[in-house]
């Protein structure tokens, strides 16, 4: 249904491949439902709230993060685990590990669909040092705390997070 919607929203291709890194810094293809016009930019400029790439049904499938749901594929073919430091794009790990301490223990374990940075609020662009830190710092405490319970607790937080946004009125 969402790959429909997808195709009859806007021109271009229904999912959207970027080279994310990956389990001890292996590029792979991270699949998403496309969620913006089809432009140059996309694997160097992070997207932003305001961006006005981003089609109407992207803003939405951004907010409840439905857009992701492709990234089962990537979980199949043994790229990416359900729960684990969000992948960034290749362009954002080497720019990343130059200005953060201790970057590289993220790629320790396998890239998760959603992660403790992600419900601890740090997800989505990363404006400044601030955010590029302590989305680091949560994915590092992952890596030296994960266990089953934890990752029970972050899909909880996830698919609270997802009943949220569905039930979330804009005044």
């Amino acid at each position: 249904m969402l790959a429909l919607m997808v195709y009859l929203s806007s021109k271009g291709p229904v999912f959207f491949k970027q080279k994310r890194t990956g389990l001890f810094g292996e590029e792979f293809n991270c699949y998403k439902f496309r969620t913006m016009v089809v432009n140059t930019e996309a694997d160097v400029k992070q997207a932003t709230i305001t961006d006005e790439r981003i089609t109407r049904l992207g803003h939405f499938l951004r907010e409840t993060n439905l857009d992701e749901l492709p990234q089962f594929f990537n979980v199949l073919k043994g790229q990416m685990s359900i729960v684990g430091p969000r992948p960034h794009m290749v362009f954002h790990t080497r720019e990343f590990s130059q200005i953060v301490e201790g970057y590289h223990m993220r790629l320790q374990v396998k890239p998760g669909i959603t992660g403790l940075a992600q419900i601890k609020g740090y997800r989505g662009a990363t404006p400044d040092y601030r955010s590029i830190y302590k989305r680091i710092q949560w994915d590092n405490f992952y890596v030296e705390n994960h266990s089953v319970l934890l990752d029970l607790q972050i899909i909880g937080m996830t698919v609270l997070h997802f009943v949220k946004q569905l039930y979330r009125t804009d005044d």
